[in-house]
């Protein structure tokens, strides 16, 4: 048995611990259950578990969650229709976003899936400066995807 501040007041029954903590006005808290002889803490629980939700929201405000864009291509796109997409990625992906880069295709389109495996390799190499490859290039039905990640600073 652990009292408030830290010190072993040793072995002891359950009843002589709960009027102990009783005593105190504290409360007697079973901190390793599974241990061979469990140990016990005489504590202020309310307290503790304030503590703990403190801890917890200061955790939740200081984690930064990351979302999932996307941008979709063609194997169509002309130059100034990439470079746009490309100028919104890269404000994504520096304001710590993933990105998914998708290439639809279209009817006869799936017949040259090597032109929109192009663009998107150029696409990603234009990328490469402010990101990681997470996942690369897979056809899924008929869009050619890739999972872009920002580079860790």
């Amino acid at each position: 048995m652990i009292d408030q501040n830290g010190d072993q007041l040793g072995v002891m029954s359950r009843n002589q611990a709960i009027n102990v903590a009783y005593d105190q006005d504290l409360d007697l808290v079973c901190v390793a259950p599974k241990a061979k002889t469990p140990v016990c803490r005489i504590m202020d629980y309310g307290k503790y578990r304030f503590e703990q939700q403190k801890k917890q929201k200061e955790m939740k405000k200081n984690s930064k969650t990351v979302s999932l864009k996307e941008t979709q291509l063609s194997p169509t796109i002309d130059v100034h229709d990439k470079n746009v997409k490309l100028k919104r990625t890269l404000k994504w992906l520096e304001s710590g976003d993933k990105v998914k880069i998708a290439v639809r295709f279209r009817g006869r389109q799936l017949a040259h899936i090597d032109i929109g495996q192009k663009i998107l390799d150029d696409f990603v190499a234009e990328c490469a400066d402010y990101c990681v490859i997470e996942k690369p290039a897979k056809l899924e039905g008929r869009t050619l995807t890739a999972i872009l990640a920002p580079k860790k600073k």
